[in-house]
């Protein structure tokens, strides 16, 4: 009787834990670590958008609108996400070249920078081809809603942590010598994942519209309209503080690429 009772007891405390706790990780054989990341509603967007004034000269404070208004969101299915961005080291073994800048090819910790200088359209082709080798998940971009949610991490601020802890969480210009970082090599956020703010940007799913946050549907939203630009998220090594931000919007064309631009994949079970 005592025991069915904590049987009892012990299921509902697992059913009740917040998607932190009951994350679930696993990795794959081509190097890259996912975390389970729990269906959930959130807030998405800014809901402090007042305070920036502290950090963004007023000038600028109006492109920021577009991450206004903040809005419920709910993410509706299980998805998991990789604890880091996609290394230099996997993008070569998967596509057989080497993007971007000569001089990062040749730093000794080459293989653990995140990639960068690859467009939409390439990310594609790379995630095209991975979905040929395993036949246990199937793996694409996140969506911009999945992504804030799972940068949150249950949090609501303009970022995650404290702003006095940023230097032990992102790469951003005061820390990073103006260079992407190895991955993984600051702390994670409160689901387990690494750089979801700075070192680099990361492509999403979602084609871009300034103005998506006025209509966004409540469940699963998939972006805008534009069929040539895609979002980006999160700010890079390069950006100053006010840009290292979990709120943060961005854009780029689908067939261009930058060097403060990568990517980190989502999966699913097939």
């Amino acid at each position: 009787m005592i025991l069915s009772a904590i049987k009892v007891i012990f299921t509902l405390l697992v059913f009740c834990l917040p998607p932190t706790l009951q994350a679930e990780s696993f990795s794959r054989s081509f190097g890259v670590s996912f975390v389970r990341i729990n269906p959930g509603s959130f807030i998405m967007g800014n809901q402090h958008f007042g305070e920036l004034a502290t950090e963004v000269p007023g000038e600028r404070m109006e492109s920021l609108k577009k991450e206004l208004p903040a809005h419920k969101v709910t993410i509706s299915k299980e998805f998991y996400l990789a604890t880091t961005e996609v290394t230099q080291a996997l993008w070569q073994e998967m596509m057989h070249d080497q993007p971007g800048k000569e001089e990062r090819w040749e730093r000794e910790d080459w293989a653990s920078i995140p990639v960068s200088r690859v467009s939409w359209e390439d990310v594609k082709e790379f995630i095209q081809q991975l979905n040929m080798l395993d036949s246990e998940y199937r793996y694409r971009l996140p969506t911009e809603a999945e992504w804030e949610y799972a940068a949150r991490a249950g949090s609501s601020g303009l970022r995650p942590f404290d702003f006095n802890a940023m230097g032990d969480y992102a790469w951003y210009r005061d820390n990073s010598g103006d260079k992407p970082m190895p991955v993984g090599s600051l702390k994670p956020n409160a689901w387990g994942l690494y750089d979801m703010i700075g070192n680099v940007w990361e492509w999403v799913e979602d084609s871009y519209d300034p103005e998506y946050y006025q209509y966004s549907p409540e469940l699963d939203p998939r972006g805008g309209d534009n069929a040539y630009r895609k979002s980006m998220r999160g700010g890079s090594y390069h950006c100053t503080t006010e840009r290292v931000r979990v709120g943060i919007r961005g854009s780029f064309d689908e067939e261009r690429s930058m060097s403060v631009l990568g990517f980190r994949l989502a999966a699913e079970k097939r």
